[in-house]
Parts: C-alpha cells; sequence; structure tokens
C-alpha cells in the first residue's frame, strides 16, 4: 500500500456521515430558528469529524494490542493488526485528531460558554473507553448504548446548542431518530462480527443477544426512528414539515430484508446502507427544519 492509503483506511471515511449528520440536524434546527452561525456550524463540523478520525485510530491500534482481530475479520482490514502502521504512529495520529478536536471544542466555548467543555470532555472519555482503557465497555455490551447517547443525543443538541447556548424540545426529540439510526449502523456492524467477536472474547450486544434477537433489534431501531419522526411532527412538537423524512422509511426495506437474509460479509452492502440511511434522513430533516 502506497504511505496515504493506510491512514485513508484507518480513518474509515465511510464512517463520517455519522458525525456530520447530528451536526446538520443541529444546524437545520437553529436555521429554522433564526440563530444559525456559520462559525458555530464550522467548528463543531470539524470537531464531530476530527472526534470520529480519532476514535477510528484509536480503535485501530486498541483492538490490534488487545488481538481482538483474527485473520477471519469480515469488516474492514485493521492496519496496525496487518502492520501497515506502527502503533506509536497510530497512537500519535490519535491525538493529534483529538488535538485537532480541541482546538474546535475551545473555539466553540468561546461562542457557546463552557458547557461545551463538559461535552467535549465526556466525548473524549466516551471514545477512549470504547476498546480502550482497562474495561472498554464496547466489550460489554454498551456500545450501542453509548453510541445513541453520544451520536444522537449529546451531538445532535449540542448541535443546536452551539447556535444561541438554548436547546429547544424538538432537539432533544430529534436527537432520538438520529440516534436510533446510527446505533442501528453499530447493530449491523457488530452482527455481521458475531464469531469472529465471540472467538476473540469481545462480549458485544450482538453477542449477548445472538443472530435473531440482533437482527430484530436492528429492525426495531430503523423502523422505530421513522415512526417517532411521523408521530413528533403530527404531534406538533416538531416541526411538522419533518414528517415529510419519515417516507424516506420506505428505502429502508431493503437494508432490513438483507439483515434477515445476509450474514457474514455480505453484510458490509447493508452496513453501507444503512450508513446512507442514517445520512439522508439527517439531511431531510436539516432541510425540513431549516424551511419551518
Amino acid at each position: 500500500m502506497s504511505n496515504w492509503r493506510p491512514w485513508l483506511a484507518a480513518a474509515r471515511i465511510h464512517t463520517l456521515p455519522a458525525a456530520v449528520t447530528p451536526v446538520l440536524v443541529g444546524a437545520g434546527l437553529a436555521d429554522g430558528d433564526d440563530v444559525f452561525r456559520w462559525d458555530a456550524f464550522a467548528w463543531a463540523l470539524l470537531g464531530a469529524v476530527a472526534l470520529q478520525v480519532a476514535a477510528n485510530f484509536a480503535n485501530d491500534a486498541s483492538d490490534a494490542r488487545r488481538a481482538a482481530d483474527s485473520p477471519g475479520r469480515l469488516g474492514p482490514p485493521r492496519m496496525v493488526a496487518l502492520g501497515e502502521i506502527a502503533a506509536p504512529r497510530m497512537w500519535a495520529a490519535t491525538w493529534t485528531a483529538v488535538g485537532v478536536a480541541a482546538i474546535a471544542g475551545i473555539a466553540l466555548t468561546v461562542i457557546a460558554g463552557p458547557v461545551i467543555l463538559i461535552i467535549g470532555v465526556s466525548s473524549l472519555l466516551a471514545m477512549l473507553g470504547y476498546v480502550g482503557g482497562p474495561a472498554p465497555y464496547g466489550y460489554r455490551g454498551l456500545g450501542e448504548v453509548f453510541t445513541f447517547v453520544f451520536f444522537g443525543l449529546v451531538a445532535t443538541v449540542g448541535s443546536r446548542y452551539v447556535h444561541d447556548m438554548t436547546a429547544p424540545l424538538d432537539s432533544w426529540l430529534l436527537a432520538i431518530p438520529v440516534g436510533m439510526l446510527v446505533t442501528s449502523i453499530l447493530v449491523v456492524n457488530n452482527l455481521r462480527d458475531i464469531e469472529t467477536d465471540s472467538a476473540a472474547g469481545k462480549r458485544t450486544l450482538a453477542v449477548i443477544l445472538g443472530s435473531r434477537g440482533t437482527r430484530l433489534l436492528y429492525a426495531s431501531l430503523v423502523l422505530g426512528a421513522f415512526v417517532l419522526i411521523a408521530l413528533f411532527a403530527l404531534a406538533g412538537w416538531t416541526p411538522l414539515q419533518t414528517a415529510l423524512a419519515a417516507l424516506i422509511a420506505t428505502g429502508a426495506t431493503g437494508p432490513i430484508r438483507a439483515v434477515y437474509r445476509e450474514g457474514g460479509r455480505a453484510l458490509n452492502r447493508v452496513l453501507a446502507q444503512t450508513a446512507r440511511l442514517h445520512l439522508v434522513t439527517g439531511v431531510a430533516l436539516a432541510l425540513a427544519t431549516a424551511i419551518s
């Protein structure tokens, strides 16, 4: 591999929309409330992407240290485990990405106050604790919970907060389906890896629930997200225009059917479809709230 390709692979560019989507929704909500700030949006976007890249680098290095990636790995290759990037270099890159996120956090603190410091520090600790530290929660069935909280609730509400230091009810409500969809990405990822994770001693939620329970969880998260989008809008708790985003549910039938039919490496395609569904839904919600 050329010098830059291992780093692109380790950064896992395809995962970045998971970080971008809640920032877009928060920006749309702010624009609909006539409080949108370009500087807040730009710094929030930079911080979210930098923290996601840092998490991907840290996971690559941490999994290699714990020998959690077997030769039969079905997901994207890990660069440290393959010997393409030395572990010290990967950790240096991790902390460089954290430094970029910290700069963005400082800028947002100037704009929106010390609450941003609390969000930033807690997000950093959650990122490092996923597969790092003495008791990584990603190996104990808690990965989905933390993903929902930090990539759904915290990211969406926080991205709205930075514009005018308020967190209206609609930001909390829309954060729920955003969190459900991003969590479904991790669910299908762990469904694919049940056998290899179990063999490596990783007790993910998928390993605990088994294939059948994990498939049911995936379908419930995806369909539930669109049901909530429609219900919140029709109840008048979120802008009525957001109900249109529920129509995207028609695009969810393919991935759900595939989850029940496919297994192993074939689920990589479903993983990509779920990530696109999350991004498209986030863009739809952002546009709907912006024009409300």
